[in-house]
């Protein structure tokens, strides 16, 4: 959803409040692809503070379909954004570049939303998401869920490090 700027323009100290709907319905995490489960609509409070520069606050609810660390099954994580940006629209794409201070959701006067969420999204990701505190994971060998039941897999782990000496054990057990 783009929302156009240019309306703010007219007066410093004009404001405008928006309610966009979250037009995203897959998000791109560093591990893959999650969908997106639920979705509210976004609420955007967009002030001029004169000089073209605009503070913009919101408000963004979801929650994200993601894999489990241990046994990859999908877990429901909720989020609960709070988006709090300073926009200088007198600066250029280099300048922003620059000033490491990019903002790709800004293109002209358009404000890209579902851009804007995606960056606070990403800077709130958790680092592990489990789907329960002890999640047994799967087998490394057949690849079963470990929490459904348990494999008829040889449990004795081998450290592959360790391949080397046992090679050297296996030749003397044939003598």
């Amino acid at each position: 959803m783009l929302i156009n700027l240019s309306e703010l323009f007219s007066c410093q100290g004009k404001m405008k409040t928006y309610t966009p709907d979250l037009e995203m319905k897959q998000f791109q995490t560093p591990d893959g692809v999650c969908e997106v489960v639920e979705k509210a609509p976004v609420r955007l409070t967009i002030v001029n503070q004169g000089n073209r520069q605009m503070h913009v606050e919101g408000v963004v609810r979801l929650s994200l379909a993601m894999p489990c660390a241990r046994c990859l099954e999908p877990v429901k994580v909720p989020f609960d954004l709070e988006i709090d940006q300073d926009l200088d629209l007198n600066q250029t794409e280099e300048e922003r570049v620059e000033a490491l201070d990019e903002q790709p959701y800004i293109s002209g006067y358009n404000l890209d939303v579902d851009q804007l969420v995606a960056n606070e999204l990403l800077l709130n990701l958790p680092m592990k998401v489990l789907c329960k505190e002890d999640c047994r994971g799967i087998c490394n060998q057949c690849g079963m869920n470990l929490n459904k039941g348990t494999c008829s897999c040889d449990k004795q782990s081998f450290d592959p490090r360790m391949s080397v000496i046992q090679d050297i054990f296996k030749q003397f057990k044939e003598v």
